[in-house]
């Protein structure tokens, strides 16, 4: 076990308000075409923070950069407080936990482990130590001896980041860790990864497309979009208030409703489908725009009684009912043609409509948020 000294001591730039700091970072790979575009970003001493987009849009980039594997064309990396844009990757005291693992299949478990602490030139007693400590920090204790070709996918993949802990990095990336792994083993390692931020507060740069990872596992997420942050926030806050139209589409599973705009404010009011007036919090709209998209969550998307129940309705008819175990997933059509998801709770309360079913849908003003243009009738 390793001793308390060694296991309590804070991470090498927990001396720094922020362990990690981004000044204009650019990068171009043919010195025209940019594909990381002047990101400014703080990473705070203990944070987890996720780089979450969808392909293409930079976040490997950055996180090559962040490693050392790739220097940036213009701006600064500062890592614990040094200027690291000029330096190797292995000058730079980084944890790296990629998707394949990168264990060494002609070492044994434990000499994995050992490895980084025999580069730092650690003394045996030590080695042992931190091994046995880290073994245990994953639940693996007694599979030391074997090979990593003896372990299964999730083993491996504890094994790799207890590898990227066991030398207290001043900073640990983590590149699309789970994607090898199946979706039952994909959630045991988010509670794994979770458990183990919890106990030692890493400073953790985690890169991902999957937004479940995203949101449940990170105290930010950064939304990356043609190479630059869209939003940076709390996942609470990148659900519940996107700030653009990117967002709200990207993160988790939302309606979009093309309507036209009636009168600006906070709220504005609406037309949609041609006759249903209804209102929604507008996000960024110029007065002089005259078109919007209306975006709701499915779960905020209710069925209602009556028009009196909530205080905007809408007219649909059921065209799919499909069973999700605790909901039924609806999806219905406006008279225009647009369709709308909902979600009814499999507890009894409510009855499930069958197709072709007309009912009313309806949503409180603040679950609701209007981005300017329209949109073509498709739900992301």
């Amino acid at each position: 076990m390793l001793n308390a000294a060694v296991k309590n001591r804070p991470p090498s730039g927990a001396t720094f308000e922020h362990a990690v700091v981004l000044q204009n970072v650019v990068k171009s790979y043919d010195g025209t075409t940019q594909v990381v575009k002047g990101v400014d970003l703080s990473v705070r001493s203990g944070e987890f923070l996720t780089i979450l987009g969808p392909s293409g849009s930079g976040k490997t980039s950055l996180l090559m950069m962040l490693a050392g594997f790739e220097q940036p064309s213009d701006g600064a990396i500062i890592i614990g407080g040094r200027d690291v844009s000029r330096q190797p990757a292995h000058k730079r005291n980084i944890g790296m936990v990629f998707q394949q693992y990168a264990l060494f299949p002609h070492l044994t478990v434990a000499q994995n482990l050992a490895f980084p602490l025999e580069m730092r030139r650690m003394g045996r007693r030590e080695i042992d130590d931190r091994v046995g400590w880290a073994l245990n920090l994953v639940k693996l204790e007694g599979l030391g001896a074997r090979r990593p070709a003896q372990l299964s996918g999730g083993q491996q993949q504890r094994i790799a980041v207890a590898r990227a802990l066991i030398f207290e990095p001043q900073l640990v990336l983590m590149d699309e860790p789970l994607g090898a792994l199946d979706k039952q083993l994909r959630q045991q390692m988010q509670d794994e990864i979770a458990r183990l931020h919890h106990e030692l507060r890493p400073t953790i740069i985690y890169v991902t497309h999957d937004q479940g990872e995203a949101i449940s596992l990170s105290d930010r997420v950064a939304v990356f979009e043609g190479g630059k942050i869209s939003q940076i926030d709390p996942p609470t806050a990148l659900y519940n208030a996107p700030r653009n139209d990117f967002v709200a589409g990207f993160i988790g599973e939302n309606n979009r409703i093309p309507a036209r705009i009636i009168s600006h404010g906070s709220p504005s009011r609406l037309a949609v489908s041609g006759r249903a007036i209804v209102s929604a919090l507008s996000v960024d709209i110029a007065p002089t725009e005259t078109h919007a998209c209306i975006m709701i969550r499915p779960e905020r998307l209710r069925r209602v009684a009556d028009l009196c129940q909530l205080p905007n309705t809408i007219d649909v008819v059921v065209s799919e009912v499909s069973y999700h175990g605790d909901s039924y997933r609806l999806r219905a059509s406006l008279d225009d043609g647009i369709d709308v998801i909902t979600r009814i709770p499999n507890d009894g309360t409510q009855s499930i409509p069958d197709i072709g079913e007309s009912i009313l849908l309806g949503w409180s003003t603040e679950d609701a948020r209007a981005f300017a243009g329209g949109v073509s009738a498709t739900i992301r």
